[in-house]
């Protein structure tokens, strides 16, 4: 075995912040029980919302309930009357009435499903949909603390326990509720002593359900938390599989995974062992109810104090009391596990959307693209500075190239240009206006981006580069390939535009990726252009073919880019050299190597390797980096 193998994964599955802590300390008490108000409106909102259908339900429920205890009830008569009295012109009469009953029974039920169960999977669906329309709408920065598989779990899985609340689950509960009760009338009727003794043993039962419910909650939810991050982790290791298997970490990968399905499976195991104890108590409650009917009834019947059929009568709404027991047992266990995704929805639904802080920002219509930095700081992190007081202007149709060493900040500067980050301080002019004042929805349509990862869907080639205009005609989106020279590789596939290039575009190359990706910017016909690295998967010759395509591209438009290699910059109308945060030098190309500054020192050691590059091929191009 390897060291690589034998290595401990580098990555935990850590446990959450969030979760429901164990402790009795106030400040965590007064949070779940700020948690639980929110959840308990969220939870009445949705039931609300569907109070009509959930009506008629439980006058559904009703029906089939009353009717299920005409049995019990004809129980008594087919014993006295028919059996021991004599009375056999009654038989019919109660066959034909319980053979009635359980035809309605089975009509409600049926129709209770169709009602409730179908409506119960559309709110589920539009659940879906509204979390899904939150979660997309989040800041960027949201995105780059949360794990996808994270997002998935909570957009797919924790809905599903909604079916609970506003599917047939919460109208079961209060029917069988009503049953129980009108059982317990009836059993206090035919013998009150009995039934007393019976119902203490339920009250016992009852406490100790509530006691596992409230245990149940926390579980559900942690488990929640704990099936979303293995999923996470899973969805980027499967996404990574490449990178895993170049630096042989499956065995890393494989420990990382058994750590958390090992979490997961003794929080089911809690899980099973609390709610296997109610069951096993409702089995013993039986037990004892039974052991009870035998002693405390056997000596009714002997004492003259009951009949026969009182007595059978009496069994079967022993049976019809605790059937709704059970029920309720299992329903409360599943809507306690509604709750538990509920609370971590409305949890994900308090973090503030684009859209709701673009309500109170000014529309923007068309722009020049004339965009200026004033003394703008910013960090990822507390006291860890990324960008020191950049300033500059850059005038409507102009491009600005950013260059420097890695990690002195370009990408940095890009992501506040496209608003994907916000200045700790300073300001970021368009036009004259504040950015931190505009809609982002309306500033980003004009926007064109090829970034360094080029992120492609799982469709075709022409859908990828009709994704900014997705209503474009089909010449526009081949003038716009034919611009990026997609068409040179394009047109040696079998399907042409419409092939499909998989996953994140991983049936294509980097280099087609990326002018599909560039194809897709031009398409956009945006006022301002970002081009982070657009170039960097291309080979000279093809550098070389899209680089007129890019010029034509950048007429009138506000351009920003960084380059890989600094000859693609030399038109530029000016170049800012950023090192650790700071804009060290400014001005054209040709300026720049006169200055003979920390510009001219990075073109020289490019320029040394381009001549070099045929004596040494695997030397690593010198390369300005990013952030």
């Amino acid at each position: 075995m390897t060291a690589t193998e034998t290595d401990e994964p580098t990555s935990q599955i850590s446990e959450s912040p969030d979760t429901d802590p164990e402790d009795s300390a106030d400040t965590g008490k007064k949070t779940r029980r700020a948690k639980l108000t929110s959840v308990w409106a969220e939870a009445r909102h949705l039931i609300w919302q569907r109070r009509k259908r959930l009506a008629l339900g439980l006058v559904l429920i009703v029906v089939g309930r009353l009717a299920g205890l005409v049995m019990p009830a004809s129980s008594k008569y087919l014993v006295d009357e028919v059996l021991v009295g004599g009375r056999v012109e009654l038989l019919r009469p109660l066959a034909l009435a319980v053979l009635a009953a359980t035809t309605l029974q089975a009509l409600s039920s049926f129709t209770l499903a169709q009602l409730l169960s179908i409506a119960a999977q559309r709110a589920i669906t539009e659940m879906r949909k509204d979390v899904q329309q939150h979660v997309i709408r989040l800041p960027v920065s949201y995105f780059d603390s949360t794990k996808a598989g994270v997002l998935v779990s909570r957009i797919m899985t924790d809905a599903e326990g909604i079916r609970n609340l506003v599917g047939t689950g919460l109208v079961q509960m209060i029917g069988g509720m009503m049953t129980a009760t009108l059982s317990l009338v009836v059993l206090f009727y035919l013998n009150w002593k009995m039934t007393l003794v019976t119902l203490s043993l339920v009250l016992v039962f009852g406490g100790g359900m509530a006691a596992a419910f409230r245990r149940l909650r926390p579980l559900f939810r942690l488990r929640s938390e704990l099936y979303a991050r293995v999923t996470g982790r899973l969805t980027e290791t499967l996404g990574g599989a490449r990178i895993v298997k170049a630096y042989s970490a499956e065995r890393r990968e494989d420990l990382v995974f058994a750590k958390g399905a090992h979490e997961l499976f003794r929080n089911v195991a809690r899980t099973i062992t609390t709610t296997s104890s109610v069951t096993a108590g409702t089995t013993f409650l039986f037990g004892l109810v039974g052991v009870v009917m035998m002693l405390m009834g056997g000596n009714a019947i002997l004492s003259d104090t009951m009949t026969l059929g009182d007595f059978v009568s009496y069994v079967f709404f022993t049976g019809t009391l605790a059937a709704p027991m059970v029920q309720i047992s299992n329903i409360g266990t599943q809507i306690t596990e509604a709750f538990a995704g509920l609370d971590r929805i409305h949890e994900l639904r308090q973090v503030a959307t684009e859209d709701e802080e673009d309500a109170v920002r000014a529309p923007l219509q068309q722009i020049r693209g004339d965009i200026t930095f004033e003394d703008v700081h910013f960090e990822y992190e507390e006291d860890q500075p990324v960008l020191r007081g950049v300033s500059f202007d850059a005038p409507a149709g102009t491009t600005t190239a950013l260059v420097g060493s890695s990690g002195s900040g370009k990408s940095t500067t890009i992501g506040l240009v496209t608003a994907f980050q916000r200045p700790k301080s300073g300001r970021i002019l368009v036009d004259g206006k504040d950015l931190e004042d505009l809609r982002l929805h309306d500033y980003r349509k004009n926007l064109g981006i090829v970034l360094q990862d080029n992120f492609l869907f799982d469709g075709t080639v022409a859908e990828n580069i009709a994704f900014a205009r997705p209503h474009a005609s089909r010449e526009e989106i081949l003038e716009a390939g034919r611009i990026a020279h997609c068409h040179d590789f394009v047109e040696g596939f079998p399907d042409g535009w419409d092939t499909i290039v998989g996953e994140r575009g991983v049936k294509v190359s980097g280099g087609q990726r990326q002018r599909i990706a560039i194809a897709r910017a031009i398409l956009a016909d945006p006022s301002i252009l970002i081009l982070d690295e657009a170039t960097s998967s291309l080979d000279s010759e093809s550098e070389a073919k899209i680089r007129d395509g890019l010029e034509s591209l950048r007429q009138g438009r506000t351009t920003f880019v960084i380059a890989h290699r600094l000859s693609t910059i030399r038109s530029a109308d000016q170049i800012l050299v950023l090192e650790d945060g700071e804009i060290v030098e400014r001005g054209s190309h040709d300026e720049l190597i006169a200055r003979a500054g920390r510009y001219k020192e990075l073109h020289d050691k490019q320029h040394a390797w381009e001549a070099n590059r045929f004596v040494n091929p695997g030397e690593e191009l010198p390369t300005t980096g990013s952030q």
